[in-house]
């Protein structure tokens, strides 16, 4: 385990306060635990950046660094194709259905090259920047080399089907919320009660061990999107315990809390 280390970058706002404060009272408004997450972080191996955003608040620690998105871009590939002038005036069909079901459920990765190839690059982009993407870097030839962050990840998916016209809305809401059991970790097993999670994962093994998950909560009309981008892990298992220790952290409370605007 790596020794401790000196927070040395706090991004947004109100953050450093944040930290400080104590856990907020029933009825009050919801803040994420970014201390309790912070002291994990800096006790894990590798590097973690995150970003929590709500409807009026955004906290986050390197939430600007950009990283390799790997399978996260998918979701983004999604709203693309579901936007695409050949697909988004009619009713999907079986043929999209095999694109687009394993692309994001499974992660199946050439599904995703077929959905890029049919879409081009130039669709992805505007999809990006109409979703609020606003450093994203496609890199057609090796899409998994993408480069994202977890601040306009957050941004992205806070309102991920107002991104996707109406008709599709429903779809894509579904296979976001119905990834594959065995790939079910992280956020996932963290969900607080009373939460619908929509959730997409990005992870790589190598030289660098990269494991990714970005996610909405939604209860009623409240929502939630979180991120937590991870690379340098000593292993895949040790990545994904990363993970759901972040998420763990920064969700505490959530499920006892019903309001998330300021008091």
């Amino acid at each position: 385990m790596a020794p401790p280390r000196r927070i040395t970058r706090l991004l947004g706002p109100a953050l450093v306060a944040l930290a400080a404060a104590p856990a907020p009272s029933a009825g009050a408004a919801w803040a994420p635990d970014v201390k309790a997450a912070l002291a994990y972080v800096h006790q894990r191996e590798g590097e973690v950046r995150f970003a929590v955003r709500t409807e009026h608040r955004l906290w986050g620690y390197r939430r600007t660094d950009g990283v390799h998105s790997l399978s996260v871009v998918k979701a983004l590939l999604l709203v693309a194709y579901l936007d695409d002038p050949r697909v988004r005036a009619r009713p999907l069909r079986a043929a999209d259905h095999r694109l687009i079901d394993p692309m994001i459920r499974r992660s199946d990765n050439a599904a995703a090259t077929r959905v890029l190839d049919y879409v081009g690059a130039e669709r992805v982009r505007a999809a990006a920047r109409r979703g609020g993407m606003w450093r994203f870097r496609l890199l057609p030839g090796v899409w998994g080399a993408s480069r994202i962050d977890a601040s306009d990840q957050t941004r992205f998916f806070l309102h991920f089907e107002a991104h996707v016209v109406p008709r599709h809305r429903t779809t894509a809401l579904h296979l976001l919320r119905t990834v594959v059991r065995s790939q079910r970790w992280g956020v996932a097993r963290v969900r607080p009660d009373g939460w619908r999670l929509y959730f997409k994962g990005g992870w790589g093994s190598g030289s660098d061990v990269i494991e990714h998950q970005v996610a909405l909560l939604r209860s009623g009309a409240q929502r939630v999107a979180v991120a937590v981008l991870t690379s340098g892990n000593p292993a895949r298992a040790y990545g994904e315990q990363t993970l759901r220790g972040v998420f763990a952290r920064l969700l505490r409370g959530l499920a006892a809390q019903d309001v998330l605007t300021p008091t």
